[in-house]
């Protein structure tokens, strides 16, 4: 694991299109933002634990996938 210290508004960079900024500063609450791609799922580590959000999360990217699938009214490529 690396660990990264930041001070608001100072941020990290993943790859070249994921970047996390450090937003908000108060007490021992850190509030971020995080800048990613549309195909990138973000998701908070306790939902990954929780079957009810796991079964949404689930529905979603089947949608998403099905979405992907489908051609835009335009004949186009659906942009991301």
């Amino acid at each position: 694991m690396l660990v990264l210290s930041r001070k608001l508004l100072e941020g990290i960079v993943i790859g070249t299109d994921i970047r996390i900024t450090v937003v908000k500063v108060d007490r021992n609450h850190v509030r971020i933002g995080i800048e990613a791609p549309d195909d990138v799922i973000v998701v908070r580590e306790e939902l990954l634990h929780d079957a009810e959000h796991r079964e949404g999360r689930d529905a979603w990217d089947s949608s998403e996938v099905e979405a992907l699938r489908k051609p835009s009214p335009s004949g186009l490529p659906k942009e991301g």
